[in-house]
């Protein structure tokens, strides 16, 4: 009796097409997620917008390096980084480390322990955030960086928003300027800064009143040895001063703690009519203190003993509380010859302000707001004493606080 085959081996071949198919999904899948070429990642985050981007590999890690430029929320541009590199394939057998510059200087990196198993899933807890900068920092600080950020011009709309209530004759005195500012990056921790104050209400008086420069600076920032950062400028400053300045923050091996200092060397000076005037007394202000951040609540405690610029001393609190879009906190202080027997305090904030994206096309000046925006409430309402001033026109507790690792780690799992 003669059996026909041709249904089995139709069926046999078929089964083995399956298979053979099945393998290429699945060793496809595994070149996927242990990708072996950095490049393809490369391109992805600059087509994102990330600036200042490389990447290097040795036996025990890969590296990726980039600037969230585009993005101004720290936070949220890194988890975005960290999702595409994931998405394009983490190295097999070896640890995923991302640096995070600012301004082409590096602040913390992130890293991802080594994926042996194909069936690991990875994701945003998985990834440690550190000041420490793994051992391919030393290869790629000084190889060329992709989609460069140097000699590309920023204007940034600054708003500068004051208010006070000396008078009897009306509740609030209003200062309302509008402060566009071009900054452009020179080289790697170079800034330069040329700003321009806008009046648009004004109570305050006549040296108030006109159209006059603000901020303009030079600042060149480092990264010293052991998680220390320094950042030193000359110009002209607000709070009519004029000189050079000088701050530095070391963070210790438990990154909740830190120390920081800050020097100046500055003469008071002011425009009118776009001539400047200045007196010839020089003064050294500067403060020296410590922080704590309660990594629970997202919140950064801090007691300085501080010189202001009329000469006299004083010690300052802080308790500031750190959120996405908004840091809000209060300060106390204690201080030579003011009112109050020396004592003052107040609340401060400081917001995000809207775009929270935008990609530069080529080296076409982008126009935008300034990052954010904040406020000081003094409720001693004192007037002379306890005064300091600002060398940068982007400096404020948030943006000193957008590369923290714990509030970094917190907004990757929140988000």
């Amino acid at each position: 009796m003669k059996i026909d085959n041709s249904i089995y081996y139709t069926f046999a071949i078929s089964k083995s097409s399956f298979i053979f198919l099945f393998l290429i999904v699945h060793f496809s899948t595994i070149q996927k997620v242990y990708s072996q070429d950095g490049n393809q990642t490369v391109q992805k985050l600059s087509d994102m917008g990330f600036e200042n981007l490389n990447w290097v590999e040795n036996e025990e890690e890969r590296t990726y390096l980039l600037e969230c430029i585009s993005y101004r929320l720290s936070g949220v541009a890194i988890g975005k980084a960290i999702d595409q590199i994931q998405e394009m394939g983490l190295p097999r057998n070896k640890r995923c480390r991302l640096i995070v510059l600012d301004n082409n200087v590096p602040q913390i990196s992130l890293y991802c322990q080594s994926i042996s198993d194909s069936t690991h899933v990875v994701r945003r807890e998985d990834w440690t955030v550190t000041y420490e900068l793994g051992s391919n920092w030393s290869k790629i600080k000084s190889q060329k960086r992709e989609n460069s950020s140097l000699y590309k011009v920023d204007v940034l709309v600054y708003p500068e928003f004051n208010f006070q209530n000396y008078r009897l004759s009306r509740v609030y005195d209003i200062l309302f300027n509008l402060c566009p500012a071009v900054e452009v990056s020179l080289w790697h921790g170079m800034k330069f800064t040329g700003q321009v104050i806008i009046p648009i209400v004004n109570d305050y008086g006549a040296r108030y009143e006109q159209v006059r420069p603000g901020f303009v600076t030079l600042s060149q920032s480092f990264r010293l040895p052991q998680r220390t950062f320094l950042t030193s400028s000359v110009g002209f400053f607000n709070n009519f001063r004029w000189g050079v300045d000088a701050r530095a923050k070391h963070f210790f091996k438990d990154e909740r703690f830190s120390l920081e200092g800050r020097i100046g060397y500055t003469g008071r000076g002011y425009f009118e009519n776009w001539a400047y005037y200045h007196g010839k007394k020089w003064l050294l202000t500067g403060n020296f203190g410590g922080n704590f951040y309660w990594t629970k609540y997202n919140t950064q405690l801090s007691l300085k003993g501080e010189r202001y610029l009329e000469g006299e001393y004083g010690a300052r609190f802080d308790m500031i509380r750190h959120f996405r879009y908004a840091s809000v906190g209060f300060y106390a202080m204690k201080v030579q010859h003011a009112g109050n027997r020396g004592f003052n305090g107040g609340f401060r904030f400081q917001i995000a302000l809207p775009p929270y994206k935008y990609k530069r096309k080529g080296h076409i000046p982008r126009v935008m707001t300034s990052k954010n925006f904040g406020i000081s409430y003094n409720a001693g309402n004192e007037r002379v004493y306890g005064k300091g001033y600002k060398s940068q026109a982007s400096d404020n507790m948030m943006q000193d606080n957008s590369f923290n690792p714990y509030f970094i780690k917190s907004e990757l799992l929140n988000y």
